[in-house]
């Protein structure tokens, strides 16, 4: 039997209750959502020793410089990861400076292309995937990514970090 109350049918008193029990399935791990039950996890942190620092200018990859002596870089909590869904969920821990990654496929061991003028990565010739967008001092993002077997560098493609040894390379096997 079926009741009224308030303009409201019994199925619609329901639903708010499914809802509720669903989101406190997910909020206690009893379910998840596809891109934490069936990929990879990778925490990126996006570091800068400060914007008073200078710029090496010669770390890009198959450089000639010494990442060791890099001023920026990323770190990665996994460089080798299984292919498929990867969700990267980014900070950036500067204390000044906007970053931002970009997932950009490798061909071999050839660098992506550089435009000399701009100080950065040709994003589209390069074939970008896609990326986490500038993000702000003590902030954070997330994306995810479907990765087919391979190696891929994530890049801060704002002008002169990559030069600056900005860039790691990543493993989907």
């Amino acid at each position: 039997a079926s009741w009224q109350q308030d303009g409201l049918m019994e199925e619609d008193m329901r639903m708010p209750t499914f809802i509720g029990l669903a989101g406190a399935m997910l909020a206690t791990g009893l379910i998840a959502t596809p891109a934490l039950a069936d990929g990879a996890i990778v925490k990126v942190s996006l570091w800068d020793n400060g914007a008073d620092k200078a710029m090496v200018m010669d770390l890009v990859m198959g450089g000639t410089g010494d990442l060791a002596k890099a001023n920026m870089g990323i770190k990665l909590s996994a460089e080798t990861v299984k292919a498929g869904e990867v969700t990267f969920e980014l900070v950036n821990d500067s204390k000044e400076l906007v970053h931002e990654m970009l997932v950009i496929p490798l061909k071999g061991d050839t660098p992506p292309p550089f435009k000399a003028d701009a100080n950065e990565i040709d994003e589209d010739t390069a074939g970008a995937l896609g990326e986490i967008e500038e993000t702000d001092p003590g902030k954070t993002g997330t994306a995810t990514f479907n990765l087919a077997a391979g190696r891929y560098l994530l890049v801060c493609n704002i002008g002169g970090h990559y030069a600056n040894g900005m860039w790691v390379v990543l493993t989907a096997q």
